[in-house]
């Protein structure tokens, strides 16, 4: 890039599309000052092979900043299209070309068309085409140069009265062998290809040197010797210097554009070249035949533009199908080319046949439209009678094969009689393409009816094995037995074949090859097992509420599915385990796919590692080295038969059992509440501490006389605060029979209740039974002890008896 700013004078002037940017070469040259230069400026451009280092080159030959190639990033297309700018510091004005490599893999092998355009546009415009060649490629038969020149050669041929331009060839990645050997085999390589070349008949002895000046020049390699390159360069920057002078590198000046003009005159060249004409001009007097004669068929065929027998034709076929429209059509054009005939039969014979066929092409190009429209009306009423044909064949019970040939038949014979009728004989129009539309028709409309009518035997009986196989499954994946699925699969294979043979009957009348009916029947059988899969997966993603539901049917119900009492009789621990294996064998049902009758470990993976003592049982296991539910994927079970992963068992079951065991707990109270219910004698040990404590008073009871009345009066309190029959008996009796219940209700409540005895029990165990008031013989004379008798007994309840006011009487009345 030029350190003086010269790098704003650089424009894209034609696209890699090919498309020219006239505006943008407008902008550079006003620009660059190109429109003040007169004739004094020259132009030069650079060919070669994409990567050869073509805009390197010019960046250091004329200054420019043109885009080089990052040969870190890759050899690829750097390049696009056409590029200009103004060389620094050259005088005269230089105008440098820099042109799309050639032989670039983005264009591809065989589009050489854009390689020769901007060929021929460079040698029409240039003054001076440099081309950039690799050392090594010289003499070789294959070499990226040769095409290159052949190129250049054959695209001279279509300038007309060529100037001489000087081709500079570059040499580059010089080698130790001499300039001098190089440029002599590059010169016979030259001369050889320039032989090759087909040439016109006025230039078929023509020399090379008649249409150009060759100068050979050789540089270094610029990646293993810069500073040598740059020498290099500079040198032959100074043939560039007043290159337009005589002697110099563009000393042939002959038809140069004077630079105002430039622009358009390049936007013109390019523009003839991209239509592929030639850049030559014709004679005189063919010109003036060909003038004339243009003039005449356009005045012919403005007259039968407006003939009125044409307009009511036209207006006609646009209403409808016109009877003998060819030849109705026929006679008025034979009118007009006679009078063509007449009136140019004295010019130039070849300019006037090839106006007349001009003048005739476009008479039928006019009534195309017309011819067009008359057989749409052909089309569409052929087409229409075929599909009712068609139809009525269907509704009558018709295979549909042989209905769909037999109307195609019948419509190709009305077809060809319509087409017969409508053509002009001056017009060279195929029937093949109205033909084959009216065909592709046909074809489309009976292979839409086809897809139409499989779709629909398809959906049926898609719909009958959906209807006999999702809700047989569903029911059978509910019980979750280890049969489950091969239950299903017999039910699949019965269902399955059942409808594949009864659907390919039915797919013989359509006549399939043998390739979509096998896809067909393939699809149907996909559809099955996909809706078995489809509905295991529904209940897989229930798996949790599934198992809770057979855990809760097993738990609480016994084997004749009557809810459960939870007496001391049954095994809570045993039940509780049969629940749990039930839901186990119903998420190992659900945790894969298994329609295609292979053996799989994942019922005895689920048993060792979640039921059977989980990881020191899969230890002590033979079948697994591992944990066989740390993973993703189930032995000889594939990821898309899983239902679900070894994982997700794991933390199914977790919380599978964190959900069950509330109603386990409920239950063990329950059986624990019912055995305390069921026990009405206290236990053993009650009854060994109630002999052990209450033998005295037992022993005490069996001494004392028998009363043989009925305590049905309480005539008062003794001094003892005991009650009494009569007033004669002592009330011994009473006491040492409280004491003995009392121990009794104590033991009770320890053993039933869960419970320790009362305060007020202990109490009255102590009072009773350690230290009763009768054995300190209640005498006169010890009356030091009842004051701490009489605060012992103050909290303990009166006898339900005895209310608390008969009690508090003698105590008082003994203070």
């Amino acid at each position: 890039m030029a350190a003086d700013g010269s790098e704003r004078h650089t424009a894209q002037v034609v696209g890699a599309d090919g498309e020219m940017d006239g505006s943008a070469l407008e902008r550079f040259a006003a620009a660059a000052g190109l429109v003040q230069r007169g004739l004094s400026y020259a132009v030069v451009s650079i060919f070669g092979p994409q990567g050869s280092g073509k805009s390197t080159l010019l960046n250091h030959l004329f200054g420019t900043s043109f885009t080089e190639m990052d040969a870190l990033k890759g050899r690829n297309q750097t390049t696009k299209g056409i590029w200009v700018a103004e060389a620094v510091g050259i005088e005269p004005f230089t105008l440098v070309m820099d042109l799309e490599g050639t032989d670039g893999r983005e264009r591809g092998e065989d589009d050489t068309a854009f390689e020769k355009q901007s060929a021929l546009f460079a040698l029409a415009v240039s003054d001076i085409v440099m081309i950039n060649l690799w050392c090594h490629d010289i003499g070789r038969e294959q070499a990226a140069n040769r095409p290159l020149l052949k190129t250049i050669f054959e695209v001279l041929m279509r300038l007309f009265s060529p100037r001489k331009t000087t081709l500079l060839v570059v040499i580059r990645d010089k080698t130790k062998t001499p300039v001098e050997y190089l440029a002599q085999a590059l010169k016979e390589d030259i001369h050889e290809i320039w032989d090759s070349v087909p040439k016109p008949e006025v230039f078929k002895k023509a020399a090379l040197s008649e249409f150009f000046n060759v100068e050979v020049t050789a540089l270094s390699s610029y990646e293993e010797n810069e500073e040598l390159f740059k020498e290099q360069v500079g040198k032959l920057r100074h043939k560039f210097i007043h290159s337009i002078d005589p002697g110099g590198l563009a000393a042939d000046r002959r038809g140069v554009i004077p630079a105002s003009g430039f622009c358009i005159s390049a936007m013109h060249i390019w523009k003839v070249i991209r239509e592929n004409k030639d850049l030559n001009l014709p004679a005189h007097k063919i010109m003036v035949a060909t003038v004339r004669c243009e003039e005449i068929a356009d005045e012919k065929l403005r007259c039968f533009m407006s003939d009125e027998g044409w307009l009511e034709l036209e207006a006609a076929v646009t209403s409808g199908p016109v009877r003998s429209f060819g030849m109705k059509l026929s006679d008025i054009i034979d009118f007009y080319l006679l009078e063509y005939d007449m009136e140019t039969m004295y010019f130039d014979e070849g300019v006037r046949t090839v106006k007349r066929q001009q003048l005739q092409s476009e008479i039928v190009n006019h009534t195309h439209p017309a011819f067009e429209t008359m057989i749409e009306h052909l089309h569409c009423m052929v087409l229409s009678k075929f599909k009712n044909d068609l139809e009525q064949l269907l509704r009558s019970g018709e295979r549909f094969a042989a209905s769909a040939r037999h109307c195609a038949q019948s419509s190709s014979v009305e077809f060809e009689a319509g087409w017969r009728d409508a053509v002009v004989k001056h017009a060279d129009w195929d029937a093949t393409n109205s033909r084959n539309k009216l065909q592709q028709s046909v074809e489309v409309h009976t292979a839409c009816l086809r897809i139409a009518k499989l779709d629909e035997l398809k959906a049926t009986y898609e719909k009958k094995l959906l209807d006999a196989l999702s809700g047989p499954a569903q029911s059978i994946l509910e019980t979750g037995e280890r049969d489950s699925w091969a239950s299903i699969r017999r039910l699949y294979r019965r269902e399955t074949e059942h409808a594949i043979l009864t659907f390919s009957d039915s797919l013989s009348e359509y006549e399939l090859d043998q390739t979509t009916s096998v896809e067909m029947v393939l699809e149907l059988r996909e559809h099955a097992r996909c809706t078995v899969v489809k509905k295991a997966r529904e209940e897989a993603g229930n798996i949790l509420i599934r198992m809770k539901g057979r855990f809760s049917t097993v738990f609480s119900h016994d084997k004749d599915l009557m809810p459960r009492t939870w007496t001391a009789n049954e095994d809570i621990h045993a039940i509780t385990r049969e629940a749990r294996l039930a839901a186990l064998r119903l998420m190992s049902v659900m945790a894969a796919v298994r329609l295609d009758d292979k053996p799989d470990k994942i019922d005895r993976a689920l048993m060792v590692s979640l039921l059977d003592g989980g990881p020191l049982c899969w230890k002590r296991s033979i079948e697994f080295t591992s944990d066989p539910l740390a993973s993703t994927t189930w032995q000889e079970v594939s990821p898309k038969d899983t239902l679900i992963t070894p994982v997700q068992c794991k933390s199914i079951w977790r919380q599978f059992k964190a959900e069950t065991e509330y109603p386990v707990a409920q239950a063990i109270l329950m059986q624990e509440a019912h055995r305390r219910s069921n026990n009405l004698l206290p236990p053993a040990w009650t009854i060994l501490v109630l002999a052990i404590l209450g033998f005295n008073e037992f022993m005490f009871l069996l001494s004392v006389r028998v009363v043989t009345g009925p305590f049905s009066h309480v005539g008062g309190l003794n001094n003892q605060g005991c009650s009494f029959v009569h007033e004669q008996e002592p009330c011994i009796y009473s006491g040492a029979l409280s004491r003995f219940c009392s121990i009794l209700c104590c033991m009770v409540a320890i053993r039933h209740l869960g419970l320790f005895p009362s305060r007020r029990c202990v109490w009255t165990y102590h009072y009773f039974v350690k230290s009763p008031p009768h054995y300190h013989g209640h005498r006169s004379g010890d009356r030091q002890h009842e004051p701490q008798e009489e605060a012992f007994l103050a909290p303990v309840s009166p006898s339900p008896a005895i209310p608390c006011s008969k009690l508090e009487q003698p105590v008082a009345a003994t203070r």
